[in-house]
């Protein structure tokens, strides 16, 4: 979700101005979501572990912003029958923080329609590392055989081992790259880019890039059938 300094710098704003209108187009795009069978699943790369860089107002503002996004927005959330989620390690945020998400994912459990997931302190990276850790736990305990380790068994140690690999990834703002955002499973996503900054993204721009999305031949590295 990028571009929210460049909308408020633009507009002689703020930064946090830009982070505050961003909200805005999360709560289109989850409703706009929400509304579409086909879509399952919605995952927001929220904050990264790069992103403690930033100055430490902008930070705690950020981590006030996501507590009141969860709170403002439950009824949104219950409306729609979103269920909400993380991934990352969400241990690193403010103990508020992490007690607020946890009570909002507990609320929103029984919710079906959409399962909505904020990527939190999250790097693909750190996320693989930390898979790693664990794999090499369970082999140094016995309870694992290096054979046993497969592609499908070390996906279940993963942050989103109870979630589907993304089938599009749409990034915003011009920008080109995945940023150390689900590395290991996107690599058959679909990559969708648009110059738009996230704070304008609307649901018709979702309707372009689902557009171009169904246009596409997805072959996973085999060959169009062409019978």
């Amino acid at each position: 979700m990028d571009g929210n300094g460049r909308w408020a710098r633009a507009r002689g704003l703020a930064r946090i101005r830009g982070h505050e209108k961003g909200v805005e187009s999360i709560r289109d795009i989850v409703t706009e979501c929400a509304r579409i069978d086909e879509i399952e699943y919605l995952t927001l790369y929220a904050f990264s572990r790069e992103n403690w860089r930033r100055p430490r107002t902008e930070v705690n503002y950020l981590m006030r912003l996501l507590k009141r996004f969860c709170r403002r927005e439950l009824k949104t959330m219950m409306d729609n029958s979103v269920r909400f989620t993380t991934i990352g390690a969400t241990s690193g945020l403010p103990q508020d923080v992490e007690r607020v998400l946890r009570e909002t994912a507990h609320a929103t459990a029984a919710n079906e329609r959409l399962t909505l997931c904020l990527a939190l302190n999250y790097g693909a990276r750190d996320e693989i590392i930390r898979a790693v850790r664990r794999v090499a736990r369970e082999a140094a305990a016995g309870g694992l055989a290096p054979k046993a380790v497969t592609e499908e068994t070390f996906g279940r140690y993963l942050d989103t081992a109870k979630m589907p690999d993304p089938d599009l990834i749409i990034r915003t703002a011009g920008e080109k790259r995945l940023s150390n955002f689900l590395l290991w499973q996107a690599s058959y996503a679909e990559l969708w880019f648009t110059d738009v900054l996230w704070p304008d993204f609307r649901k018709e721009h979702l309707a372009d890039a689902l557009r171009e999305y169904s246009q596409r031949t997805r072959r996973f590295g085999g060959i169009e059938d062409v019978r």
